[in-house]
């Protein structure tokens, strides 16, 4: 089947299955943007080797049209867009304690973004691990699961600390760093080679992001690494940009 009958294949499961009553849209952007909905609301059950055939080829076609993005030098490194188009070892997920991924439709956070590219596999494989956990993820640890669709080979998820009056307590700001040594970590008992950062905490979490730079890069500079040889802040403004510019 050609393209447009891939993905009304993929939606008609996904509509049946999510129980929603929805017109398929006419056109690909508005078909795109209803599935990416429909999989941001899927309930971590593992669907049908039909629905997942369906979804990744259109992710397939999705990854190739953004283009992918692959970091050649070693050190550490910064690069503004989007982290999904990444081909890093490891892209690093900014999460939320039920680490089952954003479940608002189309919602615009990092942890939406990630799981959308990914596919309903990460959602998945996110509640197996929680489910053997039995407990939601403590703030500045952290855990790996594949990539699937991703160009990265695996996602590592952390929960920064949550910062409603926008001022951090130093406990708050260590939490802060043990995330980033979390996520180093477990890259490198996986013997990782490379791995990209986005800003963890500084968006809804409401971290100061000046000072959430400089706790990441002074976390990064002093760990003492084995296998990990390219290290990517992955931002997404140009404020941020320009902050860690001035600080790597």
């Amino acid at each position: 089947m050609d393209r447009l009958e891939n993905i009304d294949h993929a939606l008609k499961i996904l509509l049946k299955e999510t129980g929603e009553q929805i017109d398929i849209p006419r056109t690909l952007p508005l078909k795109q943007q209803l599935m990416r909905a429909l999989m941001n609301v899927w309930q971590p059950s593992l669907p049908s080797s039909e629905l997942l055939h369906a979804q990744d080829e259109e992710l397939s076609r999705q990854r190739e049209e953004k283009g992918i993005v692959e970091i050649a030098e070693e050190g550490i490194q910064l690069w503004k867009g989007d982290i999904t188009q990444l081909k890093v070892d490891a892209i690093v997920n900014a999460a939320n304690s039920q680490m089952l991924g954003c479940f608002i439709p189309l919602h615009s956070c990092i942890d939406n973004a990630i799981h959308s590219a990914a596919g309903i596999q990460l959602r998945c494989a996110c509640n197996e691990m929680m489910q053997a956990q039995g407990h939601e993820e403590p703030t500045g640890q952290a855990k790996i699961t594949p990539g699937f669709n991703l160009p990265a080979r695996y996602v590592i998820h952390t929960v920064g600390p949550i910062i409603p009056n926008g001022i951090p307590t130093k406990e708050q700001e260590e939490q802060l760093a043990s995330c980033y040594r979390s996520c180093l970590r477990i890259a490198e008992e996986h013997g990782l080679k490379s791995i990209a950062f986005c800003c963890i905490s500084t968006g809804v979490f409401r971290f100061p992001q000046k000072l959430a730079a400089e706790i990441a890069v002074k976390t990064i500079k002093k760990f003492s690494r084995k296998h990990i040889k390219t290290i990517v802040f992955n931002v997404f403004t140009d404020t941020d940009y320009d902050i860690y510019q001035q600080l790597i």
